[in-house]
């Protein structure tokens, strides 16, 4: 069976939006929902709905995932667990994308998507079911859905009277390309409830491998 190709940014071009907004969400007292534990970068949005993304060797990727609400197939446990007729995500994929696979299985975990990359190009077993990804909303695909993650984070936990955080300071986080320091941070989150050197700690962690 054919795969189908998919149009996603290489996984090192989405390195310096997921550090950043690892960075604020660490800064923020919420780390756990987005890091680095190589070699795995991890997402969620606090709600269940998660994205995974498993660095392998030769520059392959894979790319997995649910959305909790929206993911319409259902593979391996979850087509039991729910009742519901089984999307395989492997169909036509290599053997390369079953050991992320397998890990998410082993941690009891159900999956919605999952996306392979070769060293050049992504791909995906063929199903015409919505698989979840779009409504993920994974923010590191883009600068702009980092950047108002991140300003969306800032203005959840700072006082209203510290003011509008600042673009500009966002877009330096996520041009530092991981290599954060508290400083950057600083100039985004000017307050003292805000631990920056652990959010430049989680930035950094992006570097690991």
């Amino acid at each position: 069976m054919a795969l189908v190709q998919l149009d996603l940014p290489d996984p090192m071009a989405l390195r310096g939006r997921w550090a950043a907004l690892a960075a604020v969400q660490a800064a923020s007292g919420h780390g756990e929902r987005c890091q680095a534990l190589w070699p795995l970068w991890h997402y969620d949005d606090g709600h269940g709905s998660w994205a995974d993304l498993h660095h392998l060797d030769e520059g392959r990727a894979v790319l997995l995932g649910q959305d909790r609400n929206d993911s319409e197939t259902f593979y391996a446990e979850a087509s039991d667990f729910f009742e519901e007729k089984e999307t395989d995500l492997l169909a036509g994929a290599p053997e390369w994308w079953e050991p992320p696979v397998r890990r998410v299985r082993d941690a009891e975990l159900f999956l919605g998507f999952v996306y392979g990359f070769d060293g050049s190009t992504w791909h995906r077993a063929e199903y015409d079911l919505d698989d979840g990804f779009t409504s993920v909303g994974l923010p590191p695909l883009s600068t702009d859905r980092t950047r108002e993650a991140i300003l969306t984070t800032v203005r959840h936990v700072q006082d209203p009277a510290v003011g509008e955080p600042s673009r500009e300071s966002a877009d330096a986080l996520i041009a530092a390309d991981a290599e954060v320091d508290a400083a950057l941070l600083t100039a985004l989150i000017p307050s003292a409830a805000w631990d920056t050197e652990a959010g430049a700690a989680a930035a950094r962690a992006f570097h690991a491998g």
